[in-house]
């Protein structure tokens, strides 16, 4: 196994226009979705969260063992199942020690990534528990997810050269804001790059006087992780008592690590997560791997993703998609659609900008006219929906 901290810098240089990359996407993009819908036919009324987490993972590590088996690519985890409930904003999954039952009616953010040869597809959705069929929601729980599902289209519709992160944010305030919501703070969606699941370009949730992201313009060939996160309540989550179990490898720290048992844990650790995000869940001897992960962490060996909430009674909704930035679209590989007519919220959205991008297609051959039409006339009037 190669050591990530010592990869060729020119394998990092490998991007969407490099011959099979895009192909590589589109796989690891299609394992997600199909494990993300399986997990949420698995959401159900007294079913545990660890069991669920549990399936998700291993069915991501069965489907990447079917593609690209002729040649030796590392494959699999890039984020592991995550199912927060309610007013937790995200990365609960939980020990098998841990049990934690769902129930009728709880709003369910399940969120996971896969990789193939380091390329990263990630994806979030979120549901209502429920034991019928057609399952529907109202009041505050409808407009969270109104909120985040229309911020994440807009978010999509802006994601295309020549325009800027900090665009995006503003409409995302906006798009919230219809629905008397607010933006999660400390989001963000960042770049995706081969085997960097958190690349330094990125889109702020919510910008406030304490964070605040540096202007980017995208280009061609970016592909992002875009996350969003909506609230009922302020937008300030904090840290719960709830156990931190997923990490990232600290690529840029090293340390000669004293317990032999952490050493060991270390040394699996970088076998089979070198760079990317992982669950203590993963783990079999649970007692050791919480021994060895409060030494790793003590010495800056990992990255923690905390378990941060709202306020109890509050509703936290989560929408993410991987998506490529091409010549001529901006193509979605990751994350499931929404029927919102579902979802019965007395708000709605006025601004005529936000209309007006959420009614503007995503259909390639669309996008495709739309960027004739510009460059033909470059200062004329946007082409009409």
């Amino acid at each position: 196994m190669v050591d990530r901290a010592e990869i060729d810098p020119e394998m990092q240089e490998e991007t969407l226009a490099t011959p099979g990359v895009v192909d590589k996407y589109q796989a690891a993009g299609k394992i997600a979705n199909d494990v993300l819908q399986r997990v949420i036919s698995r959401s159900v009324p007294d079913a545990n969260i660890v069991d669920i987490c549990a399936y998700g993972d291993d069915e991501i590590e069965q489907e990447v063992k079917k593609v690209y088996g002729k040649k030796k690519l590392e494959k699999g985890i890039a984020f592991p199942t995550c199912l927060s409930v309610n007013e937790v904003c995200g990365h609960y999954s939980p020990l098998k020690s841990e049990p934690h039952k769902l129930k009728e009616g709880d709003l369910v953010k399940i969120d996971l990534g896969v990789h193939i040869d380091g390329f990263i597809a990630i994806a979030a959705h979120t549901i209502v528990v429920s034991s019928k069929n057609d399952v529907s929601a109202e009041g505050r729980q409808a407009d969270a997810i109104h909120a985040a599902y229309n911020a994440l289209q807009v978010a999509l519709r802006l994601l295309k050269p020549g325009q800027k992160n900090n665009d995006i944010t503003e409409a995302i305030t906006k798009v919230c804001e219809s629905y008397q919501c607010n933006a999660v703070e400390g989001v963000l969606s960042h770049e995706l790059k081969k085997h960097l699941i958190d690349g330094n370009n990125c889109i702020i949730n919510k910008s406030t006087f304490d964070q605040k992201v540096d202007d980017y313009e995208f280009q061609v060939n970016d592909v992002f992780g875009l996350d969003i996160i909506v609230t009922t309540g302020e937008g300030k989550p904090k840290e719960t008592e709830l156990r931190t179990t997923v990490y990232k490898r600290a690529i840029e720290k090293s340390y000669s690590l004293k317990l032999k048992a952490s050493r060991q844990f270390f040394s699996e650790l970088n076998e089979r997560y070198p760079t990317l995000a992982f669950s203590l869940r993963s783990f079999e001897d649970e007692t050791t791997a919480k021994l060895a992960v409060s030494e790793c962490c003590k010495h800056e060996l990992l990255h923690a993703y905390p378990v941060l909430a709202e306020k109890e009674g509050e509703f936290v909704a989560q929408f993410k998609y991987t998506v490529l930035v091409l010549k001529n679209s901006t193509t979605v590989v990751a994350g499931l659609p929404v029927d919102l007519s579902k979802y019965k919220t007395t708000n709605k959205i006025t601004d005529e900008s936000i209309l007006n991008l959420l009614n503007a297609s995503m259909d390639k051959t669309a996008q495709k006219k739309d960027k004739k039409k510009t460059t033909a006339n470059p200062e004329g009037e946007a082409p009409k929906q």
